[in-house]
């Protein structure tokens, strides 16, 4: 499995890839548990999440927003996980921007996330095949299965 962390760009698609959509700052490092769960199965995992973000400066939060917006696009499927700890408005905003697409999804939303009511409902209504998840294992389980559905 190929890890690729934000702002790497790979230079030619490296195989079938899943993104991890999510909160990065005042929530734990979820993104670890979720790979663990992914790497039997994807060969490409993208995670925004890197150990050394420079708060503050705005032109690395700009290229942070143009590497998640361009990774989201090439990814062939999105694990979407709300975890508890922050309400994290822009994961909202790629969840409704994809939701909206035929992008393959896997959801999740921790039972204590303060808008998972608002999630599960408006994926009911954009997407009603879909299920949103109550925990990550489950989400990561998911995921797995939308290999090779893209």
């Amino acid at each position: 499995m190929i890890e690729v962390v934000a702002p790497e760009r790979p230079a030619s698609p490296l195989g079938p890839g899943i993104f991890l959509a999510g909160g990065i700052s005042g929530v734990r490092d979820w993104q670890r548990d979720a790979i663990e769960w992914l790497k039997p199965v994807w060969p490409v995992v993208y995670n925004p999440r890197r150990a050394d973000f420079p708060m503050g400066d705005d032109d690395a939060g700009a290229r942070q927003i143009r590497w998640e917006f361009e990774q989201l696009a090439v990814a062939d499927a999105v694990l979407f996980w709300f975890s508890f700890e922050t309400i994290q408005p822009i994961v909202l905003y790629e969840l409704g921007r994809w939701a909206a697409s035929d992008k393959p999804l896997a959801v999740g939303a921790d039972p204590g996330y303060e808008r998972r009511f608002d999630v599960v409902e408006q994926l009911g209504l954009a997407r009603p095949e879909l299920t949103v998840h109550a925990d990550l294992e489950s989400t990561c389980t998911a995921a797995n299965e939308l290999v090779g559905r893209s």
